[in-house]
């Protein structure tokens, strides 16, 4: 299909060319956090291994498409970040930061790739220990993983994004474990890596979102957070934040010369999604990049903390919403769990008894009816051992 015919129609899943893009995308931020897990070990500084992941993104995707004529935009979606024990989440430190990582720690990595700016994320969270995880790390990492496995189940087009926070926030509880509070599960579109449409993780007064209903045709970054604190992070050190996303919708004229310097590389290299200030010239990023966050031209990312001795996991995948039903795109499998909880509640069980993939009734191949006609169809299960909250990878 020539590329003008492409462009005139709405670049979502119908057309296979953008599930090629996401899948490719998703294929190399798998290898990339493949890469980064096996770097992670004791005395590794967390800025060295940073810098590994989203150098072999940038590499990987810049062997793709490039014979094309029109030239296409690929590369990092999200920087990688490696946030360990109590720390949320968006450590991604500067070249200077002298961070290692130490034996038993918890290490929650981060990253997203995009290919022609259909973005895959993944989060994963990984213990540098040998053997199985037992203890209050299993639970709260089964606690995270089965409430994503839930997430997967009910974020399908029919259902609605508040029917996917009670449930998770349920599952958490059932590790005695908690929703971190703030974390929030996106619609993703091309070059849009926040969409409008959202799933809370933790519902309270404070927060709230639109009631929305999942669509075929969609993809979502599911992102769930657990602590075994009580889940209500804080900033401790603002110096800690260096992911930031430009304000497509705010102007402000910088004063310092500093600040116009840096604003205007961002612009040319970031204009749109998330980059680490490790990215720009660092002196003068520290002065120039103030300055436009105070005026609202950036959106910080900012490094949040549980309290110490609290443990926090991180899972998060992208998920295809197709014809044919749910396709998770980014995962990487866990370590072994030995949790202290075991899931006994029958509305958890039956949710992560739902199906994934759509399975057509009667075998063969689907004739072409009329709009508004329904196929017979069922939901193939993925399995899922609920006792641990694994599920198995095919």
């Amino acid at each position: 299909m020539p590329d003008e015919e492409i462009e005139e129609r709405e670049l979502d899943l119908t057309a296979p060319e953008v599930v090629t893009k996401y899948k490719s995308a998703a294929e190399i931020v798998n290898k990339a956090l493949q890469l980064v897990i096996s770097e992670c070990k004791p005395k590794a500084k967390i800025v060295d291994i940073c810098e590994k992941g989203d150098a072999f993104i940038r590499e990987q995707t810049g062997n793709m498409y490039k014979n094309v004529k029109k030239k296409i935009e690929r590369g990092i979606a999200f920087p990688t970040c490696i946030s360990v024990n109590n720390i949320v989440c968006h450590f991604s430190p500067l070249a200077s930061d002298e961070t290692v990582l130490e034996p038993r720690d918890m290490i929650k990595i981060d990253m997203g790739c995009h290919i022609d700016g259909f973005i895959a994320v993944v989060a994963h969270t990984h213990v540098l220990q040998d053997g199985p995880l037992t203890g209050r790390a299993a639970d709260v990492i089964s606690a995270a993983n089965t409430a994503a496995e839930v997430a997967l189940r009910l974020v399908r087009p029919g259902r609605k994004n508040k029917d996917v926070t009670e449930a998770i926030q349920k599952v958490a509880a059932a590790y005695d474990c908690k929703i971190v509070e703030g974390v929030l599960s996106h619609q993703l579109k091309q070059f849009v890596i926040d969409g409008n449409k959202v799933v809370l993780s933790m519902s309270n007064p404070e927060t709230r979102v639109d009631d929305a209903e999942f669509e075929e045709n969609e993809v979502y970054a599911v992102d769930i957070v657990t602590s075994t604190g009580d889940g209500k992070p804080k900033l401790l050190d603002e110096k800690q934040t260096t992911i930031y996303k430009r304000a497509m919708d705010r102007n402000y004229h910088l004063k310092m010369k500093s600040s116009r310097f840096i604003f205007s590389e961002i612009n040319q290299k970031f204009p749109i999604l998330p980059f680490t200030a490790r990215a720009l010239e660092e002196k003068r990023a520290r002065l120039g990049l103030v300055e436009c966050v105070n005026h609202d031209l950036l959106q910080p990312y900012p490094v949040l903390h549980e309290k110490p001795g609290d443990l926090v996991a991180h899972i998060k995948f992208t998920v295809l919403l197709m014809l044919n039903g749910s396709d998770k795109i980014t995962f990487h499998p866990l370590q072994e769990l030995k949790p202290t909880k075991t899931i006994d509640d029958p509305e958890i069980k039956a949710w992560l008894a739902l199906g994934i993939k759509t399975k057509k009734k009667g075998g063969g191949k689907k004739k072409k009816g009329k709009k508004g006609d329904k196929a017979e169809e069922s939901m193939e299960a993925e399995p899922m051992d609920a006792a641990n909250g694994v599920a198995s990878q095919e």
